[in-house]
């Protein structure tokens, strides 16, 4: 039957189409009051920077800009003038992310229970402490701090604290926080032993005027400035409840809030799910220098070659490279077109090692006796690691101290690769060769056989634990690489339930092995995971941390250096360099003697109002 197109159909066609263009003007006018929200909210957080900035011309008589007036660089405090020259530059603006990758997922950010460098570095722009190390001097300067004064025993350290800082929710901070923040991480029920091993030379902490503080030692330690000036502060207010519900604590993912230049839009809500860590500029930023950055964003991204192609599409700042993957790079020139690279090594730059867990499950390891270890570093080719698989992008390591410190005894030479030394220490020890099978076996025929743990998506790392198990194999010594995810090891290092494992150790200006090396800290939840125990070391130890003067302290620390080199507890396999690439737009990139200036709070990279391009 044939279809014609009738009055009705025209009516109905008529009134689809009113409906039609009805949703497509709805859909634009949305559109343009979400535009308008936009721009609404970029000129609020626009105002918003200036307002602080004015803040700041107010009460301190400083400009951050480079057009206004200016009242010297004589006016800042010693912790921001490097903030602050830079804000001076020509082309400096405030604005823009700043976008870093992480190589693995974290578990927690709240401070005191979290333990991984990545959480530290989100840490350090959230949470404020009494002093900060100038990484041009090395000295400390005031940052909550405004003056500080030792006595002359050296047991008590009182500080003048500056009126007018703010939690980032805008509530003040005193004296109370300090002392609060002392009592909290000493407190049993809080799980913080590694912190409460740094602290626990320390009497007490008290308010003795509402910005005024008073640290008393138990007893002399040469750390005891930068023990008390360091310690992060925490707000009564929010951190304080959860002394009725320690578990609550223990237990959480992202609990954080401090003073800092950066905050967590949800200081209670951060969970590891998220893949992401975003921080927003503090509003309540006390600071005579004004935050650059209006975001701070980490992105966790496991696998390096995705995160190396996120860094090519421009999506991150900044890119560590592996050796080899660097040499290749440097190639490329579309790449080096837009970024710019850096390779150094750190005076404060940690170490790679070889932990040899000497009980498991309250037994006797193979690691137990010493011989076996010193055997384990002679086979450890270490100079061979560095050049085949670091490409010379690292030093051989001998100890927990850098060769560029005091600390070091420059008579103590790295052990050298030795197969025959190694055999012959193993044989002392009882493990020969029994059935002619190429493997050692002990007096009861039970294989020398361990399983090293290595985090699974580093792939230096997993070269050298395939190069490591064939050297040896060829002492008769069955190594069994066993790739790991982060959390795991994590698990396993807490439980202490592995044969060995490889990890490193970030370093400082002078370097306390109290936490990895002392036999007290052989508790659970302490850092010396691998159950050694030395008495020796833990007098020098002790005596070398209750020596205030350097001269007479410097010789204990040489003392405790040989004890660690005979004993290997680790094998120190190397230090690295970094090897990295960051893009163009970033300004006031500098490599400080404290390492690379990215981390360095007050904030000193900035981007040019004309590269930036995230608006916020």
């Amino acid at each position: 039957m044939e279809r014609r197109f009738t009055v009705k159909d025209f009516f109905l066609f008529a009134f689809l189409s009113l409906v039609l263009t009805a949703i497509v003007s709805t859909m634009y006018m949305i559109d343009r009051q979400w535009a308008k929200m936009a721009e609404i909210e970029r000129t609020l957080s626009e105002q918003s920077v200036s307002l602080q900035d004015l803040a700041r011309t107010v009460s301190t008589g400083i400009t951050t800009g480079n057009t206004a007036t200016q009242t010297g660089e004589g006016a800042i405090p010693d912790s921001f003038r490097r903030a602050w020259r830079a804000s001076q530059s020509r082309d400096f603006a405030a604005g823009d992310w700043l976008v870093a990758p992480f190589g693995t997922g974290l578990k927690t950010l709240t401070p005191l229970v979290s333990s991984d460098a990545y959480a530290s570095e989100v840490q350090t722009f959230v949470l404020e402490s009494l002093l900060t190390r100038n990484p041009e001097t090395l000295q400390w300067d005031g940052m909550i701090a405004k003056d500080w004064t030792v006595s002359d025993d050296g047991l008590a350290i009182k500080f003048q604290m500056r009126n007018g800082v703010q939690f980032s929710d805008g509530k003040s901070i005193d004296a109370e926080d300090v002392a609060f923040t002392f009592d909290f991480l000493m407190n049993e029920k809080i799980a913080a032993p590694r912190h409460r091993a740094y602290f626990a030379k320390i009497r007490s902490v008290r308010a003795t005027g509402r910005f005024e503080v008073v640290f008393q030692f138990k007893e002399p330690y040469f750390q005891s400035l930068e023990l008390a000036g360091t310690m992060p502060i925490l707000p009564e207010h929010f951190y304080g409840p959860y002394l009725k519900e320690p578990q609550s604590f223990n237990q959480s993912t992202g609990l954080l809030m401090g003073s800092g230049p950066y905050r967590l839009p949800d200081p209670r809500g951060w969970t590891p799910d998220s893949g992401i860590v975003e921080l927003e500029r503090n509003p309540y930023y006390w600071g005579p220098v004004l935050p650059p950055f209006n975001t701070l964003l980490w992105k966790v991204i496991e696998n390096q070659t995705a995160q190396l192609t996120t860094f090519r599409n421009g999506e991150l700042d900044l890119y560590g490279a592996r050796p080899r993957e660097y040499e290749t790079l440097l190639e490329d020139q579309a790449l080096m077109h837009r970024t710019r690279n850096l390779e150094y090594l750190s005076p404060t730059a940690g170490y790679r090692w070889i932990g040899w867990n000497q009980k498991r499950n309250g037994e006797p390891t193979l690691f137990t006796d010493r011989r076996v270890r010193q055997a384990m570093t002679y086979l450890t080719d270490r100079k061979r690691v560095v050049k085949d698989i670091m490409l010379g992008y690292a030093e051989v390591a001998m100890s927990p101290f850098s060769p560029r410190s005091p600390q070091h005894d420059d008579r103590l030479q790295p052990r050298e690769y030795n197969i025959e030394k190694a055999r012959q220490l193993l044989a002392d020890a009882g493990f020969k060769d029994r059935d002619g099978n190429g493997v050692l076996e002990d007096a009861d025929g039970k294989s020398f056989r361990f399983e090293l743990v290595y985090f699974q998506d580093d792939e230096d790392t997993q070269r050298i634990m395939l190069f490591l198990r064939d050297l040896y194999a060829r002492a008769g010594v069955l190594m069994i690489p066993k790739p790991t995810e982060w959390s795991v090891m994590i698990d396993l290092l807490t439980q202490k339930n592995f044969d060995a494992i490889t990890l490193a150790w970030t370093g400082g200006v002078e370097t306390d092995i109290y936490q990895m090396f002392h036999s007290s800290q052989t508790v659970p939840g302490g850092d010396n995971f691998i159950n050694y125990k030395n008495p020796r070391l833990d007098a020098v130890i002790d005596k070398a941390r209750a020596t205030v003067d350097e001269d007479a302290r410097m010789p204990l620390w040489h003392k405790a250096e040989r004890i660690i080199f005979e004993d290997q507890p680790y094998t120190f396999l190397m230090r690295s360099q970094s090897l990295v690439f960051i893009d163009d737009r970033m300004r006031n990139v500098e490599v400080t003697r404290l390492g690379l200036n990215k981390d360095i709070v007050p904030v000193e990279w900035y981007v040019p109002a004309a590269l930036q391009k995230y608006a916020n």
